[in-house]
């Protein structure tokens, strides 16, 4: 278990799913250091009114930095000794990463790649735990994904670059013994959600009477997973540390663990949505209809992702499980208060 007090650094704590483990993690008590960069890749007011939340707790320390500044990162590893690490900080977006390439690489290798070299140099560091993403899956066909299946056909340089991640994370394993576990999020939403995603954008668009772009005409398949779910899967998993797999042989390697300290769990909802159904259930808490227009799939998009979790409520014996309807009325009802919209 954790420790009281122990230092936990979150970066990307302003960011979606970093500023909700930071919550949850300062209700158990747990000092949190968040770091983030406060970009601009979208509404920075919402960053800020994520920290404005997280900063009424003492226990929270921030610090804007970018995880590619070298200099500021060692220096954070020095002054806290962070016995825990949970790396969130990533340009996300399967869709801008054909518009901003270079942005994926600096922030999701070069980024990574400093995290990794301050858990080597600072030894006080119990257990590396990083995001990955179900889009590693790439073109794989075989549902559910499971992490025992190959992901070496990315169809996208945000999927490179997560696949990378882990790739990279392997390395620092093998070589130096640092405990990593990698984490592939499955459609992950929820209140406080990113304005790029697609709870957030039709949402928007439906109550201003303008058109939302479905992709795939509507045929599109997620497993859409509640962010509380997200958050008790990766609370679990922090104290849990990677052991090398005994029984591991290179002659049949397991892509899911390793010989070194390593390993990468799914977290879904086991459950796939149609995205008519999703748009259905937006829809039904709005009380209002949206204007549909279909569009083919997108470039590096998937028709289908479903996560194989067996391995994840094995490990923490839990299973994500919030459902469609109740995770999107949460969303509905902070979106409406946040922005201040009456239906």
């Amino acid at each position: 278990m954790i420790k009281e007090k122990e230092p936990i650094l979150v970066t990307g704590a302003a960011g979606f799913i970093g500023f909700h483990l930071a919550q949850r993690l300062l209700k158990l008590n747990y000092q949190v250091i968040g770091l983030d960069n406060i970009n601009s890749y979208y509404d920075q007011k919402l960053k800020y009114s994520r920290l404005e939340i997280l900063k009424k707790d003492p226990s929270f320390i921030f610090h804007e930095a970018d995880l590619t500044d070298k200099v500021t990162l060692n220096s954070l590893f020095d002054q806290y000794q962070f016995a825990y690490v949970v790396n969130l900080a990533a340009q996300a977006g399967v869709r801008y990463s054909t518009i901003n390439p270079h942005a994926y690489l600096e922030s999701n290798l070069h980024g990574f790649l400093n995290i990794l070299e301050a858990c080597r140099h600072h030894g006080k560091v119990k257990h590396l735990v990083y995001a990955s993403s179900s889009s590693v899956y790439g073109a794989n066909k075989t549902l559910p994904f499971s992490i025992h299946h190959n992901v070496d056909h990315p169809i996208s340089l945000y999927a490179a670059s997560k696949k990378s991640n882990e790739l990279m994370a392997h390395a620092y394993s093998a070589l130096y013994n640092i405990p990593t576990t990698g984490l592939r999020f499955f459609s992950v939403y929820g209140p406080y959600g990113r304005p790029d995603m697609a709870l957030f954008i039709f949402t928007k668009s439906i109550l201003e009477g303008k058109p939302i772009e479905v992709y795939n005409n509507g045929e599109m398949k997620r497993d859409f997973t509640y962010i509380d779910d997200i958050v008790e899967s990766v609370v679990r998993l922090i104290p849990k540390i990677t052991k090398p797999n005994p029984v591991w042989s290179g002659h049949k390697p397991d892509p899911a663990t390793s010989f070194a300290p390593y390993r990468v769990f799914n977290i879904g909802n086991n459950h796939t949505v149609q995205l008519l159904a999703f748009i259905e259930a937006i829809e039904e808490q709005l009380g209002k209809k949206a204007i549909k227009k279909m569009l083919p799939l997108q470039d590096g998009d998937v028709p289908e992702n479903f996560a194989d979790v067996e391995d994840l409520i094995r490990e923490i014996d839990f299973k994500p499980s919030t459902s469609i309807h109740d995770g999107v009325a949460k969303f509905v009802s902070w979106y409406l208060e946040f922005y201040q919209v009456k239906v």
